[in-house]
């Protein structure tokens, strides 16, 4: 569902205060944190949808790697995880077990558990977890923390939202999805743990909002950024898709939410096809990272070190008329 669906529906919500809960659905963070005790705060997720590809371990892959995401991006550690499965009765059940194995694998990656779950018969397959993690209560991070100044570190490239969208109506060649795959059944725990050793200041993962959707939640209406387009990495093949007009109805949705708060810069011309792949709703998207300028190139160092493809896209700035400014290059914001 879109954003703006969403936050009418929890406006009108019922709740009870709790002084434990420290962080809630009242704001845009990735997940809900519980504090246990001084030293132990509980992380709690959950995250389901159907297949967007055919294999079945892959989607489980996919699906496993996508819900343990909001734990690393607040900082934690999963510990214990159960399935949400909804899967047709008659259907062949070795294909669930495929999507469950391919759940429990990377689950198993993670180094947490899977305890049970739950299964209920449905004519559409779905498939996801609910995790819990733990974190130091004072070493939180939410997706609001960032500060004035900071550089923009994105792990993941961005376009599986439109490159699944066009495999399954013929525009996208097998060799695009497969680039797209190898991204999506990434763990974000190696690059979680990478900027728990600096000083980041706030983290959200890219999912069903979208780079600039989730940038836009991160901002607050507190403070601006200054993207550069072309640092932005992109899923190898992705741009193609993008330029045989396959679109998302999520896309269309995350673009006319903030698009008022969205320019391009007078020194950039707007590329639709870019502008398309920004606004993509990604699955298993990369953590987008808010952390000291100073502190950008050994960040960096250490990302390319461990493999992650990780790429500075853009900075924080005061607030101004638009949110988030878009600049074709790194030198043009200068």
């Amino acid at each position: 569902m879109g954003p703006d669906s969403l936050s009418e529906i929890l406006k009108a919500l019922p709740n009870r205060k709790d002084d434990n809960l420290m962080v809630g659905y009242d704001t845009t963070d990735d997940a809900a944190v519980y504090k246990l005790s001084d030293d132990i705060a509980l992380i709690l997720t959950t995250d389901f949808f159907p297949p967007m590809i055919e294999d079945p371990y892959l989607f489980g892959q996919i699906a496993a790697t996508n819900s343990l995401s909001d734990v690393y991006a607040m900082g934690g550690k999963p510990i214990v995880s159960l399935n949400l499965v909804g899967y047709p009765q008659k259907s062949d059940l070795t294909i669930l077990g495929d999507i469950l194995r391919g759940g429990a694998d990377k689950v198993i990656e993670s180094e947490s558990t899977i305890a049970g779950g739950h299964t209920i018969d449905v004519d559409t397959p779905v498939y996801g977890l609910a995790v819990a993690g733990i974190v130091h209560p004072d070493k939180i991070l939410t997706n609001d923390g960032l500060k004035l100044g900071d550089a923009l570190i994105l792990t993941k490239p961005i376009g599986s939202g439109l490159v699944a969208s066009g495999y399954n109506s013929g525009k996208t060649p097998e060799e695009t999805l497969q680039n797209a795959i190898k991204h999506m059944t990434v763990l974000n725990k190696y690059p979680a743990e990478i900027m728990l050793r600096h000083n980041a200041h706030a983290c959200t993962d890219i999912t069903g909002f979208g780079f600039l959707g989730h940038l836009e939640e991160m901002l607050a209406d507190r403070l601006g950024a200054d993207i550069f387009i072309e640092n932005v990495p992109l899923i190898e093949g992705a741009y193609e898709v993008a330029a045989q007009g396959v679109k998302t109805g999520g896309g269309k949705r995350n673009r006319q939410h903030i698009i008022h708060k969205v320019e391009y810069h007078e020194s950039s011309e707007r590329d639709p096809y870019l502008d398309a792949l920004l606004f993509d709703p990604q699955t298993a998207g990369g953590l987008l990272i808010s952390i000291p300028h100073d502190e950008k190139d050994a960040l960096m160092e250490e990302m390319v070190e461990a493999g992650v493809p990780a790429a500075y896209v853009g900075r924080v700035r005061e607030a101004g008329e638009k949110l988030i400014t878009l600049y074709d290059k790194e030198e043009d914001a200068e």
